[in-house]
């Protein structure tokens, strides 16, 4: 399998050059530009929201090229024990409506925007917004790792090194 390759060149003012396969990737506007603020942006529209896995090559304006791989997310499949939400037999008086997971959030800031963002008992992964903001929200996931009660799940920046401890709500 040959993954996508993306190309983010960094100019001297601060704008990214993007290309995929060698192919220009712009802005979803021509009013807009590319910047760092929005490399989280970038990366959702070429991975389209992370259902893509892709090579990317980020080289900066002092030389340095720093390479990665952003991986699709896994999809999660529903539980073993999950009932249909239909009978076998399809003649039911009635269905159940899917329930969604417990969701709780849980954020940190100082995240370099778009980093791949480590959520321990490293369960899940996340990334952080273009604003360098991570969130997590599987609350379900969490569960079963804090029996002991406390609460707590670490987020842990994969290139910044940002390091934070936070009380799940």
């Amino acid at each position: 399998m040959v993954l996508p390759h993306v190309v983010i060149t960094v100019t001297k003012t601060g704008a990214l050059d993007v290309t995929v396969d060698g192919t220009d990737f712009p802005p979803p506007s021509e009013a807009e530009t590319w910047t760092r603020s929005t490399f989280g942006t970038v990366l959702d529209a070429i991975t389209a929201d992370r259902t893509i896995t892709v090579r990317i090559e980020v080289r900066e304006t002092d030389g340095a090229v720093f390479t990665d791989v952003i991986r699709a997310r896994r999809r999660t499949p529903p539980p073993a024990d999950a009932e249909p939400s239909e009978p076998a037999s399809g003649r039911g008086k009635h269905t159940t409506k899917p329930r969604g997971p417990a969701l709780a959030e849980v954020t940190a800031d100082g995240f370099v925007p778009g980093e791949d963002v480590a959520v321990a008992v490293i369960i899940s992964h996340t990334d952080a917004t273009g604003t360098g903001t991570a969130r997590a929200l599987h609350l379900d996931r969490f569960r079963p790792v804090l029996r002991d009660g406390t609460g707590e799940v670490v987020l842990l920046g994969r290139v910044s090194g940002t390091l934070h401890v936070r009380r799940l709500p």
